[in-house]
């Protein structure tokens, strides 16, 4: 039955996850084969010179120059002709921000995973976290800081009045810690300012939860279980994401029962918070002292790369990798 249905795999795109995109979509791409469909390679960042060799969506060196103006073009061309659903591997910007949902819309494409406002609304950090305290989550205490108007004078003064340190310093519309610093004191400030604004015009300086990192899935109705990550290093950051050996994890969390059901349930409201569909990932800090979680983020379109937090938690629930991907292509179809 799979092999009737055309599957459209969007890869790469421009955003500072293009690496980890073509991670995610290589190891979809090998699943939607061996689960019998029909695949399309699509990399929206080529506009209409796509690569006709499989290999090259998934190469280090690009194929061709990428444009974020190339997107439009790929969506309203032949490619995604007679597709049944889109898989969309991209992530960051112009991936899972709304904004190659809202070209899928328009054209009237089907495409896995949330819609137009959840994605944008979710990698909105700051926008999220009001959501959050509306629904009664315990998130961060944060502030909102614009490039156009930063004076690091005046934002040193007002994170020791109403955060304190230690504090996180991290863009508000990335994905995958890109950009993100743990400042002790106001001495490492202008670095972590000028790291962030370099992938981002708005910071998100938050209070930093001295813990652990806790994440849950959410696939269709059902809430996965728990996550606990124990990474090197103090903060879950770039490199003990993507890079072996630089973290653990355990799923189910080693946790009562009780929390990890409160920590499920903060999760599933979460992602119904933001009208997210099909799939997300919530992820949490877990105070040291009170064990009280504090949601972060809700990530739209979570990774799918061999060392990637959802296929875990889908495999402590009982579902292989390809048994993910197929439930994701099943509920899509669905509409």
């Amino acid at each position: 039955m799979n092999s009737k249905h055309l599957i459209a795999l969007l890869v790469g795109g421009v955003s500072e996850e293009r690496p980890i995109s073509k991670l995610t979509s290589k190891g979809v791409y090998n699943s939607l084969l061996k689960l019998g469909y029909k695949v399309k390679l699509i990399d929206p960042a080529y506009g209409l010179n796509q690569p006709a060799n499989a290999d090259d969506f998934f190469s280090e060196k690009d194929f061709a120059e990428i444009k974020s103006e190339n997107y439009y073009l790929t969506i309203n061309s032949e490619y995604l002709k007679n597709v049944d659903s889109v898989f969309i591997g991209l992530h960051g910007k112009y991936g899972e921000d709304g904004i190659v949902q809202s070209f899928l819309e328009a054209a009237k494409i089907n495409y896995i995973g949330s819609g137009i406002l959840a994605c944008s609304l979710a990698l909105n950090k700051a926008a999220s976290k009001v959501l959050f305290k509306n629904f009664g989550i315990p998130t961060p205490r944060w502030l909102l800081i614009s490039k156009n108007v930063f004076s690091l004078n005046d934002v040193s003064n007002e994170i020791e009045n109403k955060i304190g340190f230690p504090a996180i310093i991290k863009p508000n519309d990335q994905g995958s810690t890109i950009g993100l610093s743990l400042c002790s004191s106001k001495e490492e400030l202008e670095k972590a300012f000028e790291i962030c604004f370099k992938v981002s015009n708005e910071a998100l300086i938050e209070e930093y939860i001295d813990g652990y990192e806790i994440t849950v899935g959410i696939l269709g109705d059902e809430v996965l279980p728990t996550l606990r990550i124990k990474p090197k290093k103090n903060i879950y950051d770039y490199e003990c994401k993507y890079t072996a050996g630089m973290s653990e994890y355990e799923t189910p969390a080693n946790l009562p029962e009780e929390l990890n059901k409160i920590i499920q349930e903060y999760g599933r409201t979460a992602h119904n918070a933001l009208g997210c569909r099909h799939y997300s990932r919530v992820d949490f800090r877990l105070e040291k002292k009170t064990m009280k979680p504090y949601c972060l983020e809700v990530n739209p379109l979570p990774g799918m790369t061999p060392s990637s937090l959802l296929p875990k938690m889908a495999k402590a629930s009982g579902l292989s990798f390809d048994d993910l991907v197929d439930k994701l292509i099943k509920m899509s179809l669905l509409k």
